[in-house]
């Protein structure tokens, strides 16, 4: 058995732990092998630096499960079950991302046209699905999403909007 802590801080490596063990095996291939080897090492390498890369901004974007409400993305929905309130957004239909610090805890905003916005904490269950529907929003400054929410920011802040990619 694994302490609860342990497991979740192993669950919150486990991306960096990965891509250094692919790094570690490619590297040994580089510089241990012969023939075609070598290159494949070398790709693993670079595999593994650009997986580091994303599994860091992942970790910096994970708040904790501890948060009310659960989150779940199923088939371009998203969808939040809290225990006040909660939404459903189509994410093709979604046009405005904000990150609202004023909220305890500090929570997302997402904005559909003709309905009240999704309210979902930074730290609820499976929100760490969301860095997954951020990474794939055209013209989304994932740095700059992750500075502000760790940032100490004092308002709202828009993260991202569908009409207007010039704010990233």
């Amino acid at each position: 058995m694994i302490r609860k802590e342990a497991k979740d801080a192993l669950m919150r490596w486990r991306g960096v732990i990965l891509a250094a063990l692919i790094g570690a095996f490619g590297l040994r291939l580089l510089l241990a092998t012969f023939g075609i080897m070598p290159w494949i090492g070398g790709l693993l390498v670079a595999l593994s630096v650009v997986m580091l890369f994303a599994s860091l901004q992942r970790m910096r974007f994970f708040s904790g499960r501890d948060g009310p409400g659960v989150v779940q993305v199923v088939e371009g929905q998203l969808s939040y079950f809290g225990p006040l309130d909660g939404g459903i957004v189509s994410l093709t239909e979604m046009n405005r991302i904000e990150l609202d610090p004023t909220c305890q805890p500090a929570c997302w905003r997402f904005f559909q046209g003709g309905q009240n916005p999704v309210h979902i904490p930074v730290n609820a269950e499976g929100s760490e699905q969301l860095f997954d529907i951020f990474a794939r929003l055209p013209g989304i400054d994932t740095g700059r999403m992750l500075d502000e929410l760790r940032g100490n920011a004092q308002q709202p802040v828009v993260i991202w909007r569908k009409d207007d990619l010039r704010l990233h």
